[in-house]
């Protein structure tokens, strides 16, 4: 199994390269430093937070789903048929790379612009939490989809409920009822690694968003299977396959 993790990190870390989202994480990198640098020091706290939290529900779920398209335009999934991989270890290896990607673009944001003022390992903990939550998000999204274009309007629908919480963040409309969605407990991390947070609060967000996570890559597998393999455009080895460990 490691040998097979191996591979696909390797793998995925050069795709992500020719793809060009190192790239792109440096543009949006200083981008939103930039911004940050425009606001006075007393938004800080509100406002690094909300960047986060936005760049990676959006950055994110787009990065993920535009690497599976763009293995399928490829046939970088093809190429996988006659390896031992797993969807389990196909999933893992992108949530792993891209949400050290995230950490990284997110720790230079707020070092930057803060200084070293904040607390690192819950934010630390909110990035990598709100990160593979959104990556989840994402491969269940774009299993079915086999072109970015096709691909956009129907992602606005996990979107939308992903940045939800950004309301009750900035007050606008404030319920209780928010604590459903899983992101909510994420974006309280970042908030409280700039100010406090409660134990309640931090219970929470560690342990509502991972089983939201778990949820979703289970019903990402199945679905993989469903429109991947049963559609014959690519195979995987399934759970019960030949283990080769």
């Amino acid at each position: 199994m490691m040998s097979r993790m191996s591979s696909i990190f390797t793998l995925d870390i050069t795709l992500q390269r020719r793809y060009g989202f190192y790239y792109a994480g440096i543009f949006v990198t200083l981008v939103w430093i930039v911004l940050l640098k425009l606001l006075p020091a007393s938004w800080y706290g509100m406002a690094v937070p909300f960047v986060i939290f936005v760049d990676l529900g959006v950055i994110g779920l787009y990065f993920l789903a535009g690497q599976v398209i763009f293995e399928k335009m490829e046939g970088t999934l093809n190429a996988l048929v006659v390896s031992p991989l797993r969807f389990r270890e196909y999933l893992l290896s992108k949530l792993i790379t891209l949400t050290l990607l995230s950490w990284v673009i997110s720790m230079i944001v707020a070092v930057v612009t803060v200084g070293l003022s904040f607390n690192i390992l819950i934010f630390s903990l909110g990035v990598i939490t709100t990160s593979v939550l959104v990556l989840s998000v994402g491969m269940f999204a774009v299993i079915p989809y086999s072109s970015i274009s096709s691909f956009i309007m129907p992602s606005q629908l996990y979107l939308i409920p992903i940045t939800l919480p950004i309301i009750d963040f900035i007050g606008w409309i404030q319920s209780p009822l928010v604590y459903l969605i899983p992101t909510h407990a994420s974006l309280l991390l970042l908030k409280g690694a700039f100010s406090s947070i409660s134990t309640w609060d931090l219970v929470y967000s560690l342990i509502y968003p991972s089983l939201w996570i778990v949820l979703f890559f289970i019903v990402s597998e199945k679905r993989f299977h469903k429109y991947v393999i049963a559609g014959g455009s690519a195979s995987l080895r399934a759970e019960g396959g030949t283990k080769d460990e």
